[in-house]
């Protein structure tokens, strides 16, 4: 049973100023994409806040049931008409994880807002986007997007740096609030794709940092990264190396395929709510980690293998997602984040007390 603080009948309430922050209006429609896994009451509540403001919104389950482990899975893409529904509705509210996807595409293409839910009910009341966030995320977003370097460093011996431009930055603040814009309750980070072939350098991921996909967890021992044209090619250290090497080599398509080796998206976090601490406080599952691990101040977000959310080709399944800890971050030679702490006064939240 998973332990929860946040009385349940407060759930609705909760969506339902979420659903404002949104800017759901009176006569929009809604449709909730749930799979067999999904808390009910979570269905429940987003019908609830929907009706109240005037929304229309109906449910769309699937047979599947993605999780962080098994990004890519197309859960909507092989039934017929589902997609055409999906892009004639206003806002979607996910319930799983739809990254990668080639449906998710289509769908915000066609100029509907997605927002993902997908943590623990108490973490949603916590993670929920305070004043000030999306402006700093948006002004993260604009520096990150004129950049045409990107430099990591850190104490532990991480030496990163990649090329800037070929991929658009994507942008989270925790709200699904213009058309198109896809969004995670609960998150605040930015973050793009290096250019193909850039990534070049080292990359020591040490304890204390969180494998947060596939595996979802504290590191507790060093893992040595060498990063050239970039790819991975060489993975050192004990226990977590060859959990790492498992994951990347059992996600192969033939012996040649390296695409999960490939450096993926890079980016930080700037939600103050987010807490680096939090599976250490309520337990190691994703639910816990989903947003947190992703968005708490200042962490250094790298990751492996696919690119196709921001329009690359790549594909795999070898995705690894990774928040560092106390790395200096650098754009065009300019510091942002010094060791773990934003510098820059224009990203910095002040934490809402709720």
């Amino acid at each position: 049973m998973r332990f929860q603080s946040l009385n349940p009948g407060r759930l609705s309430g909760l969506f339902r100023k979420q659903f404002e922050l949104c800017k759901v209006k009176p006569g929009e429609s809604l449709t909730v994409l749930s799979d067999l896994s999904t808390r009910r009451e979570y269905v429940q509540s987003a019908f609830a806040a929907a009706r109240d403001l005037g929304a229309n919104i109906y449910e769309m389950c699937v047979s599947e049931t993605p999780n962080w482990a098994t990004v890519g899975v197309p859960t909507v893409g092989a039934c017929k008409g589902a997609v055409e529904a999906l892009k004639a509705a206003d806002m979607l509210v996910c319930m799983h994880p739809p990254l990668f996807t080639k449906w998710l595409r289509e769908v915000r293409d066609g100029g509907t807002r997605v927002l993902m839910v997908r943590d623990h009910p108490d973490d949603l009341e916590a993670g929920m986007s305070p004043p000030g966030l999306k402006e700093a995320v948006l002004h993260a977003a604009a520096r990150y997007a004129a950049a045409r370097e990107l430099r990591v460093t850190s104490e532990a011996g991480t030496d990163l740096t990649v090329r800037l431009g070929e991929y658009p930055v994507n942008r989270q603040y925790g709200i699904a609030d213009e058309p198109g814009h896809f969004d995670h309750w609960g998150s605040g980070l930015v973050h793009t794709f290096p250019n193909e072939g850039t990534a070049s350098g080292t990359v020591v991921v040490s304890p204390g940092d969180i494998i947060i996909l596939p595996y979802t967890h504290y590191v507790t021992d060093e893992i040595r990264l060498v990063i050239r044209d970039g790819f991975i090619r060489e993975i050192r250290g004990g226990l977590e190396a060859r959990l790492m090497r498992h994951w990347l080599d059992e996600s192969k398509t033939s012996p040649e395929d390296i695409d999960g080796y490939a450096v993926s998206h890079l980016g930080w976090g700037l939600n103050p709510n987010a807490r680096w601490d939090n599976m250490m406080l309520f337990g190691q599952e994703s639910e816990r980690g989903a947003s947190n691990a992703r968005a708490f101040p200042g962490n250094f977000l790298f990751s492996t293998g696919p690119n196709t959310e921001g329009g690359g080709k790549r594909a795999t399944r070898g995705h690894y997602d990774v928040p560092m800890r106390d790395c200096t971050l650098m754009l065009d030679g300019d510091v942002i984040i010094d060791r773990g702490r934003i510098v820059d006064p224009k990203m910095i939240v002040a934490k809402a007390r709720r």
